[in-house]
């Protein structure tokens, strides 16, 4: 007679490991990388090489000095330092990279147990962390094919569209079609629409991530603007510069589905990017800040665990309690 090994579930596996979809995280963000390199040149590279690198090696130093199991190989400090970069303006200093690597990796994550434990996104805190503390900085949007290697000497400032917009900067709109193809200032990685959701389509059919956040998110930000649109334009024009501006794309595809900082029902995933495509919408509209994605997201990360409380099926077989206690 055969042993039974009798065990609590899950009875069944999935054979994905971190380490399989970071690389296809990786993978998914190389159409935005090409983008960057085609607007801003070979520094953008240069930027994340430096932020992945510094974020793998605070890992791996906290690690060692705490006498923890190194981890670097899992691949999510690597993906942590991509996103890292992929909000951080072409004319960053090699410091903002270095300090916003550390209050990421080790602030955000290993602080509170390493990967898994963190309750909010290492790179946006990390992002959020450097917009605080060097705002100037932070907020000098480069134009597109004014950039050199390493040293921007000669970058040319541009305002953000969401910057014109808010009226905090002068300047003209761009061309619709510029915006989703990415020739225009920014972040990085946020340019390219079009890029990010090459890798966003990557990222659903490889069942790295679901489309309920990200189409949430996105559809919302789009009524929101189309209903109240932003001053001297129409519902439609406000609507498609708000969608296609900012990180509104980088955020709702790769930041709000963190597996570790969302919600894992799927009504608590629904809830996840109506309340940050709302958040966007309200800090765009009446903050001092024109952009409101990072916040958005870290303030629903934040009730995530709220979510997944009153959003969790109940147990097969659970008879609800009746007022008034048994009869």
């Amino acid at each position: 007679m055969e042993n039974m090994i009798v065990s609590s579930s899950p009875h069944i596996r999935d054979r994905d490991r971190t380490s399989h979809i970071m690389r296809d995280v990786c993978i998914a963000l190389v159409p935005a990388l090409i983008a960057s390199v085609i607007y801003f040149g070979g520094r953008a590279v240069y930027i994340t090489a430096l932020c992945m690198i510094f974020s793998v090696g605070a890992e791996f130093l906290w690690q060692k000095l705490t006498g923890r199991p190194v981890t670097i190989s899992d691949g999510t400090a690597a993906v942590t330092g991509m996103l890292l970069a992929f909000n951080l303006p072409v004319s960053a200093p090699w410091w903002i990279c270095l300090i916003g690597s550390v209050v990421a990796i080790i602030i955000a994550k290993q602080f509170f147990g390493g990967v898994g434990h963190n309750f909010m996104n290492p790179a946006l805190v990390g992002r959020a962390f450097l917009l605080a503390s060097w705002p100037v900085i932070m907020t000098k949007w480069s134009a597109p094919f004014t950039t050199g290697f390493i040293i921007p000497a000669d970058t040319v400032s541009s305002a953000t569209p969401l910057a014109i917009m808010k009226g905090s900067l002068e300047g003209t709109l761009p061309g619709i079609f510029d915006m989703f193809i990415g020739n225009i200032g920014g972040c990085i990685g946020e340019v390219s629409s079009l890029a990010l959701l090459l890798g966003g389509v990557y990222l659903v059919i490889r069942k790295v991530i679901s489309v309920r956040i990200p189409l949430t998110y996105i559809l919302t930000v789009a009524v929101l603007t189309f209903i109240f649109p932003s001053v001297g334009l129409s519902g439609f024009d406000s609507m498609m510069y708000n969608i296609l501006s900012g990180g509104l794309f980088l955020g709702a595809i790769f930041m709000a589905t963190d597996y570790v900082t969302s919600p894992i029902t799927a009504r608590g995933q629904l809830i996840m990017g109506l309340g940050c495509g709302i958040l966007t919408f309200v800090i765009r509209r009446f903050g001092a800040y024109p952009e409101g994605v990072s916040y958005s997201i870290l303030l629903m990360n934040v009730a995530t665990p709220l979510i997944d409380r009153f959003t969790q099926p109940k147990a097969f077989g659970t008879v609800k309690e009746k007022k008034g206690g048994a009869q």
